[in-house]
């Protein structure tokens, strides 16, 4: 080999077979969400595949993807080769964000829009990653529930293993209450408090996650139910207090967006002329307002270990208060 030919480098090792144990960190875990953790790196269909082909095996024996997962199951995972991308095995940064609330049990954030709250799909890292790398003594730390990477708001996460599914299983169950802001296009109509359409979640051409309303008799659609009251009206603009009884994929965004009235900022299922006039500070006085306004203000639920009621609220973030404040009322 000549020197204008370089140095040979080694051919990566051929993926081979995992046999995975499965530990406190994914007990009660859903053997898919398992997988997509460990698995960083492989397209979330490529994941699903192998689980529907059956050749992710535990104890032996074929398992679905909503498997839940206890300490000591075998987990066989097939030879799978994670693409290696540039900086991919960079530690997250360590973070800490606002905290709500905070005992041996749980931990409760107020997300700032434009961070996901876990790597994957073209995320390196999010909130959970980087509290983890910010709280090395942690034994135990993980998400209850998700929000948007565009979302602001109260974020749960539990510190002990019994906390996470007393708390998943509130979620499940819909014994928590969740309110979000959300300022909509246009002059929400007062009547139109309850919005029941059924959802279908899917991939569109470029592989990424969407959500389409379909009728009542569709048999790929879920039920899917938001309550909506207005908080405050504008010239052109209502800001909307919103409560979801079911907790689908971008509910609130495609029902919101199906009433004619999508949300500010919302890059999947908004006014995408709009939301660039805002961003490049268009009519409002040179403000320029570059994420979506949705925030989950509030979160109701009972404590894992005493059952007390706990209420949390996170304040609206600065830049929709300011925003908010530039609107003109209504004449």
């Amino acid at each position: 080999m000549t020197a204008a030919q370089g140095v040979a480098r080694p051919a990566p090792a051929a993926p081979a077979v995992q046999r995975l144990v499965v530990d406190e960190a994914g007990e009660g875990q859903r053997l898919d969400n398992y997988l997509l953790r460990l698995l960083k790196g492989v397209p979330k269909t490529h994941v699903y595949r192998v689980i529907r082909s059956g050749e992710v095996r535990v104890n032996k024996g074929r398992a679905a993807a909503d498997t839940r997962l206890a300490i000591g199951d075998e987990v066989r995972v097939p030879p799978v080769r994670v693409a290696e991308k540039a900086g991919a095995d960079k530690p997250a940064p360590p973070r800490e964000f606002p905290v709500l609330f905070e005992d041996e049990h749980l931990l409760a954030i107020d997300k700032p829009a434009g961070v996901a709250v876990h790597g994957g799909s073209g995320v390196s890292f999010g909130v959970i990653e980087q509290l983890r790398r910010a709280r090395p003594q942690a034994r135990f730390l993980e998400l209850v529930h998700r929000l948007d990477k565009e979302t602001s708001g109260v974020l749960l996460l539990a510190k002990k293993r019994s906390a996470l599914t007393t708390l998943q299983d509130q979620f499940r169950a819909r014994d928590t209450g969740k309110t979000y802001s959300a300022l909509v296009i246009g002059q929400w109509p007062a009547k139109l408090k309850v919005i029941d359409v059924a959802l279908h979640k899917f991939l569109d051409a470029a592989g990424e996650r969407r959500v389409r309303t379909v009728g009542p008799a569709s048999d790929d659609g879920q039920r899917s139910i938001t309550l909506v009251k207005v908080a405050q009206a504008f010239e052109a603009y209502t800001l909307l207090d919103v409560t979801i009884k079911t907790g689908r994929t971008h509910q609130i965004r495609v029902h919101l967006a199906h009433a004619g009235h999508p949300i500010v900022g919302d890059d999947k299922y908004g006014d995408f002329t709009l939301n660039k006039q805002l961003a490049r500070g268009e009519g409002l006085q040179g403000l320029r307002f570059e994420r979506m306004f949705l925030h989950a203000r509030q979160l109701a639920f009972d404590h894992p270990a005493s059952g007390e009621r706990i209420t949390l609220q996170a304040p609206l973030p600065a830049e929709c208060v300011t925003l908010l404040a530039r609107l003109s009322e209504p004449h």
